[in-house]
């Protein structure tokens, strides 16, 4: 699970450490222990929607994860289409000169990260924080 988290003036988007969790229940703890130690007022997630923006059984698990992360945690949590984020990722690996092949944690993490970079941009356009 790629992570990512924001400066405290909700600003610029740094990747952490790679979550590797066995269930979701390990999942939710170990999230839960993380937004306690980095006094997360909020926690987005990425939303793994079909190609032509709808929402499948993938989505819907995202989800329901994300509520139970929600109650367990006392945060809240919000989606966003995560479409595209690891193409994106990718190709910005391959034009650092990076390989790709057994590059997994590093996709996911700058995955995660181009996707909180992008939602705070937009909470900037818009006048939120």
């Amino acid at each position: 699970m790629g992570l990512a988290v924001s400066d405290p003036l909700g600003v610029t988007a740094q990747g952490i450490d790679t979550l590797e969790v066995s269930s979701r229940k390990e999942a939710l703890e170990e999230l839960c222990k993380l937004v306690r130690e980095l006094r997360a007022g909020e926690v987005l997630i990425g939303l793994p929607l079909r190609t032509d923006g709808s929402e499948g059984p993938e989505a819907e698990e995202v989800r329901s994860f994300g509520e139970e992360l929600s109650a367990w945690a006392g945060v809240r949590v919000v989606f966003r289409d995560e479409r595209f984020t690891s193409q994106e990722a990718m190709r910005v690996l391959h034009q650092m000169g990076r390989k790709l092949k057994g590059r997994k944690k590093d996709l996911d993490r700058l995955s995660a990260t181009l996707l909180l970079q992008r939602y705070l941009e937009e909470r900037r356009k818009h006048g939120t924080r």
